[in-house]
């Protein structure tokens, strides 16, 4: 015991972590017992994944105790080392302990502020500001998403409202965002339509499926249950995406709002409502082919400078989720932008953040007709210099029901765990599914080998899952509280487009390690083990073995600014023109009567500015290890200065 003493090997686990005690027992440690923690703990916010996480936890652990009366090696050491200071902290979640009271040689798996990116409202918000710290467009890899609690962000995703309108007027008529994408829907059907009716062969009905993501009508129905629509409604969707067009590339500065916006509200309501007839009644544009040039060369036009287009599918479905919850409750996907207003308005919860909207992934790669995401786990030790372990092994989650857009049901569309565990898996779904819904990453490999597409997972879906995590670290990492002896394991979903492309959709801190399923007793058990290795084993032997994890990306340490740039501003006074006339410039020697009242030192500087640079910047470096990750960020990454 003297030897654990000197070595400082005494940790303390506050939650159900068998893997991660049985690890450090291995490795010579020894265990102080976390029972004053549990009046800590109740001060927690209830509904939080860790809290209840705990609560499950505190039934297992009080049965083990009661299974282990009889004392063994282990308790007997425990029970020596209990007014010591444990000197490896896991628990369940960081407001467990106060980590600002630890002492520095205290090892804890939480750092402090990680909200920027673990809160959908922090991602939602910070992501805007990725530019800001890589080359990089958030719009490439992480849909779109609002928050409906303030006014600026429900002016995002509706639009504006006008001063020329009454103080009454509702959102739903002033809409933007979701009103632009309503638009480009109305092009992609013209166009879908006249591709199906090409590629159709003769004398065949085309068929479609309901459960493509941009699955249409056929207009070929019997006229009797169908309206027609005007070509007006197409030229009206040209207006809006070539007036969307037209403010990116700031053609709308010097004209007045409503032309900016390309329609009145009385034709936006019109729009509105063939829209809805077009896609989810009985309505359909004739002669489609009239109208395929213009509407394909103009959505050509849009997707260059949209990243997102492509996921946007047909049906303007958004996403709906609480921004205080997790665990997938009470997420709902929406298509019509009064529901969505009508939500959030019946909310009454005193949460001030209290819904994110986000952009549904409509066209989703799907297995068997089956949509499913994947968790990838990495691994943070640093955030100055800011160093990321990237775990090689993953793994899929399945939703028990057969993917169709003609249903919002969020066991279709939501593919966590702890909503999919409670239902029970559609029996018209595919038999090569696992009952479990879960594959690992390397069974998905296998997969895409047997059709052919076997080299994607390398070339595409692993490096840019990798790509995507150091870009959001650098953005994040300006909002962090770097602790040294901290550490933090993260969960990143991601959800892959048709295009085998990733999409994150979110980062969990403390993501759940139970064995739910025979894929998660393995790959969390190997992870939590693996953790050790990097945090604990490779202090003393950098050359050890760290299982399954990789350095992903190592920055030189670099001084940490006095400021957040996030926290930057303009500040300025209004310039207005004079009432009265001024005197001709000609008769007044501005030069000359500012540099006379000065002395010869301050003449010399307003005649030649001294515009020499500060000091050069450091720029960011890669591990010499990572060969194929060299194109991951360009040099001016988090912390260069903004000039």
């Amino acid at each position: 015991m003297l030897l654990q003493f000197e070595e400082k090997k005494i940790f303390s686990i506050y939650g159900h972590y068998p893997v991660i005690r049985a690890a450090l027992r291995r490795k010579g440690w020894v265990e102080k017992k976390f029972h004053f923690l549990s009046r800590l703990a109740a001060g927690v916010q209830d509904g939080s994944t860790a809290v209840i996480e705990h609560k499950c936890a505190e039934g297992r652990e009080t049965q083990e105790v009661a299974l282990e009366r009889v004392y063994n090696i282990h308790d007997m050491r425990s029970r020596l080392v209990k007014n010591e200071m444990p000197y490896f902290l896991w628990t369940v979640k960081k407001g467990v302990i106060n980590y600002r009271s630890l002492s520095c040689d205290q090892m804890l798996n939480h750092f402090g502020k990680t909200s920027s990116f673990t809160t959908k409202m922090g991602l939602c918000v910070n992501m805007r500001s990725l530019p800001w710290y890589v080359q990089a467009n958030p719009d490439s890899f992480f849909p779109r998403c609002y928050g409906l609690y303030t006014e600026s962000e429900k002016q995002a995703f509706l639009g504006p409202r006008s001063p020329a309108r009454a103080e009454g007027a509702k959102l739903d008529e002033i809409s933007d965002d979701f009103r632009r994408t309503m638009a480009s829907s109305i092009l992609k059907w013209v166009v879908s339509q006249q591709s199906r009716s090409r590629n159709r062969p003769k004398g065949r009905r085309a068929q479609t499926s309901d459960r493509e993501a941009d699955s249409t009508k056929v207009p070929e129905i019997a006229e009797s249950k169908l309206t027609g629509l005007s070509g007006q409604l197409v030229d009206m969707a040209c207006k809006v995406c070539q007036a969307y067009l037209g403010q990116l590339e700031h053609k709308d500065i010097d004209i007045s709002e409503d032309t900016a916006n390309g329609l009145t509200e009385d034709e936006w309501k019109d729009l509105t409502q063939q829209y809805y007839a077009l896609i989810h009644g009985n309505a359909f544009i004739p002669s489609p082919r009239n109208h395929f040039s213009r509407c394909q060369a103009l959505l050509d036009k849009v997707t260059s400078v949209s990243p997102q287009t492509q996921i946007d599918g047909l049906r303007n479905i958004w996403i709906i989720k609480p921004a205080a919850k997790s665990r997938g409750r009470d997420i709902v996907c929406m298509n019509r932008v009064e529901d969505i207003l009508g939500l959030v308005a019946a909310d009454d919860l005193p949460t001030k953040a209290k819904w994110v909207v986000q952009k549904y992934i409509e066209t989703p790669l799907l297995i068997y007709d089956t949509k499913f995401d994947i968790r990838q786990w990495f691994l943070v030790t640093d955030w100055n210099p800011l160093t990321i372990w990237f775990y090689k092994e993953s793994y899929l989650r399945f939703s028990t029901q057969r993917f169709s857009l003609d249903s919002l049901d969020s066991a279709i569309h939501l593919c966590n765990n702890s909503i999919q565990k409670h239902l029970k898996n559609d029996k018209d779904r595919s038999p090569l599914l696992p009952r479990h819904n879960m594959w690992t990453s390397t069974r998905f490999q296998e997969y895409l080998q047997r059709r052919g597409r076997g080299a994607l997972w390398g070339s595409v879906i692993y490096p840019s899952m990798k790509r995507t995590i150091v870009q959001v670290m650098c953005m994040a990492q300006d909002h962090m509280e770097p602790r040294r002896n901290s550490f933090e394991l993260y969960g990143a979903d991601f959800v892959l487009g048709r295009d085998f492309k990733p999409w994150l959709i979110e980062i969990n801190s403390s993501p759940t390690m139970h064995a739910s399923t025979p894929v998660t007793a393995k790959l969390c058990a190997q992870v939590q083990e693996d953790t050790i290795k990097v945090v604990v084993d490779r202090r003393t032997d950098h050359n050890c073995d760290i299982g399954n994890f990789e350095l992903l990306w190592r920055q030189p340490a670099v001084e940490l600014s006095p400021f957040h740039r996030a926290d930057l501003c303009v500040e300025g006074v209004g310039m207005r023109k004079a009432k009265k006339q001024m005197l001709p410039t000609s008769k007044v020697n501005f030069s000359s009567s500012i540099s006379d009242t000065q002395p010869p030192e301050v003449r010399r500087s307003l005649a030649m500015p001294d515009l020499a640079p500060g000091p050069p910047q450091p720029a960011l470096q890669q591990d010499p290890n990572l060969k194929d990750e060299g194109s991951l960020l360009a040099p001016a990454c988090a912390l260069s200065e903004l000039g």
